[in-house]
């Protein structure tokens, strides 16, 4: 039961296990979650990034005990890592719950494919975090794809978008 437990949290269930590119599932999970706290429930960015710490502390010895019962080091199908880290996409952007749907609409979405390229591509030693041990190397590196998105949402927030 244990095992089940665990495999099933860091999967997020069968979106993780059952379907296509599951990085991107779990990412469209935690971003559908994001939207859903910001826009319609009107939380602030920081409250949900502090909602999210824990979650993502958890994630370490989930994602280290979720390879050892997998028997594979940062399995695919562990998802968890997407998920969490999700809020903090956002982190240097001014307050997103004040903005209109459409507008809300484009910085999520342009947070999520910022996200997705960098958790993907692994650049700018992104790379190397994955090879920490365990469940760190696992949490770390898509953290740190998130807090890169961050940074260049936060710099494109600062310019006036005068097309949009």
């Amino acid at each position: 039961m244990y095992k089940f437990l665990i495999v099933n949290v860091a999967t997020l269930g069968p979106i993780g296990k059952k379907l296509p590119a599951p990085g991107t599932m779990g990412s469209i999970v935690g971003i559908l979650l994001f939207a859903l706290l910001v826009g319609y429930f009107q939380f602030s960015v920081y409250w949900i990034i502090a909602g999210f710490i824990p979650l993502f502390l958890l994630g370490i010895p989930l994602c280290t005990q979720a390879e050892k019962i997998m028997k594979q080091s940062d399995p695919s199908a562990v998802i968890w890592d997407e998920f969490c880290v999700i809020p903090f996409i956002f982190l240097f952007m001014n307050e997103l719950s004040l903005l209109n749907p459409l507008h809300l609409v484009f910085w999520l979405s342009l947070g999520f494919i910022l996200f997705r390229f960098f958790d993907i591509t692994k650049p700018l030693g992104i790379s190397r975090l994955q090879n920490l041990p365990q469940g760190w190397g696992v949490m770390i590196d898509d953290l740190a794809a998130a807090i890169i998105s961050s940074l260049i949402l936060g710099l494109l927030q600062t310019f006036p978008l005068s097309f949009f």
